[in-house]
């Protein structure tokens, strides 16, 4: 190989979208990487495909709401106890922003479509909503703190 065939080699490199190539000959071996410091390797994403509802971008919906799952307490002895669940993996908040008052306190009375908390998931604002009218008697979980999947977040006392 001759230096006029190295020199096609490396222009063919800069003009083109590949990175890097490597070529052999019998008694040569040529390996040119463009940009090899500046650009650092990137991973391409890889979509997953969820049952859960579609995720949208923070520019398209600054919060997302999300529907809490809702289970009978039956360990607790009354039949009108209700757990609110979580829907998902995050970080649970009480308030809008650290220096604004709570959604909901203990003792507080709710209405379904009523903003309790939220949990920000994956940089993502997630209101989680009331779906039944009642009495907020527990708040299972600190302002704060990581939340699992289905994991209790409120006791409410169901409204008759």
């Amino acid at each position: 190989m001759n230096i006029a065939n190295i020199k096609k080699l490396v222009k063919l490199v800069e003009t083109s979208q590949i990175n890097e190539l490597e070529v052999q000959d019998e008694n040569l071996q040529i390996r040119i990487v463009k940009n090899a410091a500046l650009s650092p390797s990137v991973m391409q994403p890889q979509v997953i495909h969820a049952s859960g509802p579609p995720v949208h971008s923070a520019a398209e919906h600054p919060t997302q709401i999300q529907e809490a799952h809702l289970e009978i307490s039956s360990a607790s002895g009354k039949e009108n106890l209700i757990e609110v669940r979580s829907p998902m993996v995050g970080t649970f908040y009480r308030a809008p922003a650290p220096d604004a008052a709570s959604y909901v306190n203990e003792g507080d009375s709710i209405k379904p479509g009523q903003i309790l908390c939220i949990i920000e998931a994956m940089k993502l604002m997630n209101e989680i909503e009331a779906e039944i009218s009642g009495k907020i008697v527990k708040i299972c979980v600190e302002n704060g703190q990581p939340v699992e999947y289905n994991q209790p977040l409120f006791m409410v006392e169901k409204a008759s």
